[in-house]
């Protein structure tokens, strides 16, 4: 068994976010981005940021052909031994999208909280957004502001009109002081995980250099994802299917007996 140390653990629970020092073996991570880079030529349409429900085999119902290679990597114990620290052994996985920012063009994403987009009741979610490519400062790493999952509560956010954002849901200001935010700078194979409350975002890839991650989204199965809470919809700044998104029960129990499992499997 592997795991969050006591150290990493009391971190997430405090701060909303840490970085393991566990991370993926790098002949694993390099077949990884041949499949990304597989992927980018199969979706010639899509912006790399948007590669939503990546780990579903062939084309999605919203519109992305994805691989089974990333629901592999979804079931990694080592991954999971770590989120079950996080949320608890009853590990349910429902969602995972590659955010890949090209050099030069790579798009910003808002100051915004997860859960602002999720139908999930009551609200938890664990990501472990892993990194493929150097995630750098220069190449708009993920900027987190600990301690803002504190107290479980959303925030006020506005929609932006602009085609330059992955997301266009804005945290609104004065929600929180920008001057804590902390840069989580990542090698290959080394990932962060962070809470469904954690305000979060990045900067655009002005710089030459890709940055590429996966963020592989796994829910306590102790919540309902409830598929009629959020209509199929663009308003993201892309297509989600929540009505038909699949769902999978990876370790223990569904405590609430109302998450279907059979709803988008073939």
């Amino acid at each position: 068994m592997t795991g969050l140390s006591a150290v990493e653990k009391s971190k997430y629970e405090s701060d909303g976010y840490v970085v393991p020092s566990y991370r993926l073996p790098s002949a694993r991570v390099d077949a990884l981005r041949e499949v990304l880079d597989n992927l980018i030529r199969d979706n010639p349409t899509i912006r790399p940021e948007r590669l939503v429900s990546a780990h579903i085999e062939g084309k999605n119902s919203e519109g992305v052909r994805g691989s089974k290679a990333f629901l592999d990597l979804a079931r990694d114990e080592a991954i999971l031994d770590m989120v079950a620290d996080a949320i608890g052994g009853d590990i349910i996985l429902w969602g995972c999208q590659i955010f890949c920012k090209p050099g030069g063009d790579g798009m910003e994403v808002p100051w915004h909280q997860d859960g602002q987009y999720w139908p999930i009741r009551p609200l938890g979610t664990c990501t472990a957004w892993i990194a493929l490519d150097p995630s750098t400062v220069e190449n708009g790493c993920l900027r987190v502001i600990p301690g803002s999952h504190r107290g479980k509560v959303l925030h006020p956010h506005l929609t932006e009109d602009r085609k330059d954002l992955v997301l266009t849901q804005r945290a609104v200001d004065g929600t929180f002081d920008e001057k804590t935010a902390v840069d989580i700078e990542l090698e290959p194979g080394q990932m962060s995980l962070h809470d469904v409350y954690m305000i979060h975002g990045s900067a655009p890839n002005r710089s030459p250099r890709r940055r590429a991650g996966v963020a592989i989204r796994y829910m306590p199965a102790t919540s309902h994802f409830d598929r009629n809470l959020i209509a199929t919809t663009d308003k993201s700044g892309y297509t989600v299917d929540f009505a038909r998104r699949p769902l999978w029960l990876l370790r223990g129990k569904d405590r609430t007996g109302r998450n279907d499992f059979t709803i988008g499997h073939s």
